[in-house]
């Protein structure tokens, strides 16, 4: 595959993803009004989750088309005395939009099942605060265009963390409800985890591995689709 046909297949399966996901954020936002007033908190928590990772994503993918117009993922740009590549400086922006997406998940599983916090929960979030502190550090090189070893690895851990966490909970607590939305989200994570751990440990020797965010990406819009189905539209686990 050519470079510009990479490039060109790349920017329109991100654009039509961020297309999907502003639009279901949209009618999550117009339509909360008719969620029953059991299950508003948890789709408040899931709207506010999904703002949050399409500004994210919407860095990542902007800041990416504006350097290839500029002449490529390469293109640095001065941030507060720092030089950063713009592909770094999306990557950045979806790196800490997404750890609050995962706490933000936490208290989906609270509400929907109407849990407190304990040590579990309060680990989850202590993960995703010690991430921030991780991705401040300047080892993470985000001028770089493919993401550093091991500190690629490092900055990831706590993400994963946070993913196996809400996993447990929504499996766990899915199952033990019969809740088919919450199983059905929870196995959702698992995937876009699975997909995404080879890009983590081995981009740098295998850049194609780069292609299983597309999958990854994907199971997310289920995520969203399926909370916007079975919550906003009660279609879902209660009936």
């Amino acid at each position: 595959m050519s470079p510009q046909l990479s490039i060109i297949l790349e920017s329109s399966f991100n654009v039509l993803y961020l297309v999907v996901v502003w639009i279901l954020v949209a009618l999550m936002s117009r339509n909360l009004g008719e969620v029953d007033a059991e299950d508003q908190p948890s789709a408040r928590l899931i709207r506010m989750a999904f703002i949050l990772l399409a500004v994210g994503d919407s860095g990542y993918v902007g800041f990416r088309l504006v350097a290839y117009l500029m002449g490529g993922l390469e293109t640095q740009v001065n941030l507060l005395g720092s030089m950063m590549s713009l592909a770094g400086l999306g990557a950045l922006a979806t790196s800490f939009t997404v750890t609050i997406f995962y706490m933000l998940m936490v208290f989906v599983w609270q509400k929907r099942f109407h849990k407190g916090n304990n040590a579990f929960t309060s680990l989850l979030l202590a993960v995703g605060l010690v991430r921030f502190i991780i991705l401040a550090l300047p080892g993470n090189h985000w001028a770089a265009v493919v993401p550093p070893q091991p500190m690629s690895t490092f900055r990831n851990i706590p993400l994963m963390l946070q993913g196996v966490g809400v996993i447990g909970l929504f499996l766990y607590s899915g199952y033990r409800n019969n809740d088919r939305t919450f199983i059905t989200l929870g196995w959702m994570v698992f995937l876009s985890f699975a997909f995404y751990l080879p890009v983590i440990l081995f981009v740098q020797q295998m850049p194609l591995l780069g292609m299983l965010m597309i999958p990854k990406t994907c199971a997310y819009l289920v995520v969203a689709w399926v909370a916007y189905r079975d919550i906003w539209q009660k279609k879902g686990s209660r009936e």
